[in-house]
């Protein structure tokens, strides 16, 4: 069996997703393959030799769709002959494009591949692809008698069954935007960034922001419909507790440890193990929870041997809920700050938070490092990298 080794990973700065953006202007055909392009230039392979080019985005409409992965390979330059595929695990996409890349090293079908993704949020706005139709279906929602909710909910339900107070979302925000912004201060992201016209920073940290600033923000999912159906909730997420919307892409380049020899390659950590989970759709994101458990078992650690840990801030609640079942140290986890602070490009973040991962074991000297990805749907992808 083949081991599978990520030689290198790139994301761009995060912009804000909105309209006056820093990317909004940008193709994201175009930002994707500007990913694509720095993997090539900064590890000098030729694109020829990579097998396919396996990206994750989330809304795949307009400009995002019709298999984005191929136009952005393209877009970079990459050869005819490189193929591209594109696929959707919602947030975890990159994440399990990962997955795919290594698994197909693993299994010999791969020598070499590129696990990528990408999202522009200005452009095409969440939720664009749903066009405004019940993408459930009558079964499902007979099945749970109509309490599928949207995520902001569900997080405030995680907030409510973990006991999470108002004040500890609000403390655990801060410190991601503390984390990131000492990050970039300290140059601890320069060496996996490549730079997007102006952009010098992902554009969604606010330094010097404190609990006491984000308690002043208003609840951000309340309304008098989801009240009457909950009215045991009492409001405790924000847009300040929640991570924002962004644009951005990423791409980490897997090889087999035989063609990194032999293309000359110098391999810095190998993907270890990896696992998926599905969970309850009505609490949705709690599926870190099970992954983790999974990944340790199936790598034959313990939450003791982890040295560091990505775990997507999609919202506060989430990691904090977490650290709980899990007994997490939560200074292991997103050291340099996560999505609350940096940005969640939804179809990017898998592959941000393998790029992040890399680096801060290289910075700690750590060994292993898991990374977990909560999704739409009750879904969960967690991942363990080891150092080489």
């Amino acid at each position: 069996m083949n081991n599978a080794v990520i030689v290198d990973a790139v994301r761009t700065p995060l912009a804000k997703g909105k309209p006056g953006g820093a990317y909004a202007e940008i193709h994201p055909v175009d930002l994707h393959a500007h990913a694509l392009r720095a993997i090539v230039d900064r590890t000098g392979i030729d694109p020829a030799a990579i097998d396919d080019v396996i990206s994750g985005a989330v809304g795949q409409v307009g400009e995002q769709s019709g298999n984005t992965a191929r136009w952005a390979l393209l877009a970079a330059g990459y050869p005819e002959s490189v193929p591209g595929v594109t696929v959707d695990r919602q947030c975890g996409s990159s994440q399990q494009a990962l997955h795919f890349a290594a698994q197909g090293v693993i299994a010999g079908a791969y020598d070499v591949a590129v696990a990528s993704g990408v999202e522009s949020m200005s452009r095409i706005p969440i939720g664009s692809q749903f066009a405004g139709k019940d993408f459930f279906g009558p079964q499902v929602q007979a099945r749970y008698e109509g309490r599928l909710v949207p995520q902001g909910i569900s997080a405030e339900l995680i907030a409510r069954k973990w006991g999470l107070s108002r004040a500890e979302l609000d403390e655990y925000s801060a410190l991601s935007h503390e984390r990131a912004a000492r990050a970039w201060k300290d140059g601890l992201l320069d060496s996996q960034v490549a730079f997007v016209n102006e952009l010098r920073t992902d554009e969604t940290i606010r330094p010097g922001t404190t609990a006491d600033v984000l308690a002043g923000l208003r609840p951000a999912f309340y309304s008098e419909e989801w009240a009457a159906a909950y009215p045991e909730l009492d409001w405790r997420i924000t847009a300040g507790n929640s991570s924002p919307v962004n644009d951005g892409a990423a791409a980490v380049l897997v090889t087999s440890e035989d063609a990194a020899a032999r293309l000359g390659l110098r391999p810095r950590a190998r993907v270890h193990s990896f696992a998926v989970v599905g969970d309850d759709p009505v609490l949705m994101l709690t599926g870190i929870i099970p992954a983790t458990r999974k990944v340790l078992e199936r790598a034959g650690l313990t939450l003791a041997d982890i040295d560091a840990f990505e775990v997507n801030e999609a919202f506060a609640s989430v990691v904090l809920a977490w650290q709980k079942e899990t007994g997490a140290d939560l200074d292991k986890v997103n050291v340099n700050g996560g999505a609350i602070s940096i940005g969640h490009p939804l179809g990017a973040s898998g592959a941000r938070l393998a790029t992040s991962l890399v680096n801060v074991l290289e910075q700690r000297g750590g060994r292993y490092g898991l990374q977990v990805m909560c999704e739409a749907g009750g879904l969960a992808n967690a991942t363990i990298i080891e150092r080489v």
